[in-house]
């Protein structure tokens, strides 16, 4: 439990939130303090260097002119270099064009040769400096030159930098120091922060655990940050249509009792009738068990037209995608329906503009034309007519399907395609329509990402418009 305990808080926003404060407040001065003591060790040697180089240049005419290059001696110089040599715990060597040491502050390699690099340099007349990491020392040369501008040998000057180690490890101090406290307030910084980021996070959890637990119906409107405000708005609409649905569904498994049980009472009544008389006249007989077979037909029905709008509400990939001919489609079902509307004096007409083949679920969409075309019959005055479209355009296929019959009232259009829904509850009845069929056909269009609309005016007709993808394309599942 501990274990688990330790892995969801690394794995929380909080604590990331402060690791990347903690990283932002140490990685800057981990990265400058290094860069700040290689710039103070490189300005220091440059500005020492300079300085070695002025003064040696200083000695230039002294050294010179009074013969000490060549070697003649001279004690007010011994004295003075010896000085010099001195306070810079260092060496001075001045060498003769040969390469050879005429003078050392040291006196101990007067006569040898010296070969390097600075000092060849020198004796062709650049002052040069170089820092020995591993002495601490810094080596100046410059050239020694004579009136008529003649080189005729070198000053080296040794320094030593002991000083640039003793002040950065003062620095060092200084920086260890710095480097606790900052590392100190990162720290409080960084949980302050945890805990001011993660604060209505943790509010939004526990009042969602309150929904869960049915406490609270809604998350309470807090003023947080922007992200977390627009988060729980769209909480409370998940919520909402949540509860939308279970009062739809509520409402639903209503109805779906009340649709099945109406011809189950019908069919108890009949067969007490016939059971609760004697000697029942075989008119009657055969009258109430045709009564009892049409209530067996309509519960039939209603079970099936269930059994599809469950079916419609599963994922699209139940859809078996081919190139259907819509024109011949429409087409056999209107073969099929012909016999429905020459009962009611419905005079149904077709008119297609061009050949249209697009890729759709044939059984599925079957119903959403048989549902439309039958309704327009059924819901039609005797004569009238019921009149169907087809169209398309380079991406789209259109279906309309009009009539001149009983029309929508204007209150119940937004609602003819809720399952179970009847504008006219009476007259729906008598036709004897399980109030499925347009959620269905709304069901079905949408599987194949098309819409539908209606337009109707009460007691002039309606019309419904249909607009299907010729080329389906399968919705991804996030």
């Amino acid at each position: 439990m501990k274990n688990r305990f330790s892995l969801v808080f690394f794995r929380s926003i909080g604590f990331k939130i402060a690791l990347v404060i903690i990283i932002l407040g140490i990685l800057p001065f981990l990265v400058c303090v290094p860069i700040s003591l290689r710039a103070y060790e490189s300005v220091s040697i440059h500005t020492d260097a300079t300085n070695l180089m002025a003064e040696a240049i200083s000695y230039n005419n002294q050294i010179v002119t009074s013969g000490y290059a060549t070697g003649e001696d001279n004690e007010i110089l011994d004295t003075k270099l010896k000085s010099v040599a001195e306070s810079y715990n260092g060496r001075i060597l001045i060498i003769n064009s040969a390469l050879k040491i005429v003078r050392d502050s040291f006196s101990a390699d007067i006569g040898k040769t010296v070969i390097w690099e600075n000092i060849i340099y020198s004796m062709q007349g650049e002052s040069l400096y170089y820092y020995d990491k591993a002495t601490n020392y810094l080596i100046v040369s410059v050239p020694l030159t004579n009136s008529d501008g003649e080189i005729v040998g070198a000053l080296v000057i040794n320094k030593s930098m002991d000083y640039l180690t003793q002040n950065e490890d003062v620095f060092g101090s200084y920086i260890l120091i710095g480097a606790v406290i900052i590392l100190s307030l990162t720290i409080l910084l960084a949980v302050f922060a945890q805990l001011y980021f993660s604060r209505p996070l943790k509010r939004m959890s526990n009042s969602l655990d309150s929904i869960i637990r049915e406490y609270d119906t809604l998350l309470p409107e807090e003023k947080s940050f922007v992200e977390v405000e627009r988060i729980a708005n769209k909480f409370n609409e998940v919520i909402g249509k949540l509860h939308s649905i279970d009062e739809s569904r509520q409402e639903f498994v209503s109805n779906v009792s009340h649709e099945l049980k109406t011809p189950l009472t019908s069919m108890k009544v009949l067969a007490d009738s016939l059971n609760g008389s004697e000697d029942v006249p075989i008119e009657m007989y055969k009258e109430f068990m045709l009564d009892i077979g049409d209530e067996i037909d309509r519960e039939t029905k209603i079970i099936n037209d269930l059994l599809s709008l469950v079916r419609m509400d599963k994922s699209g990939a139940m859809l078996n995608i081919t190139a259907v001919n819509i024109n011949e489609l429409i087409d056999h079902i209107l073969k099929r329906l012909k016999p429905i509307a020459e009962k009611a004096d419905i005079e149904v007409v077709y008119e297609s503009f061009r050949p249209v083949v697009a890729e759709i679920d044939e059984v599925k969409f079957t119903l959403v034309i048989t549902n439309l075309v039958e309704n327009a019959i059924k819901y039609n005055n005797e004569g009238g007519w019921v009149h169907i479209s087809l169209n398309s355009d380079h991406q789209f296929f259109y279906i309309k399907v009009e009539d001149n019959g009983l029309g929508i009232p204007e209150d119940s259009v937004d609602h003819i395609f809720e399952r179970f829904y009847r504008a006219d509850k009476s007259h729906s009845r008598e036709i004897g329509g399980t109030g499925l069929g347009l959620a269905i056909t709304k069901s079905s269009i949408a599987m194949h990402n098309g819409e539908i609309k209606v337009r109707s005016k009460l007691g002039e007709g309606s019309t419904f418009d249909v607009r299907v993808p010729l080329n389906y394309i399968k919705k991804e599942v996030h």
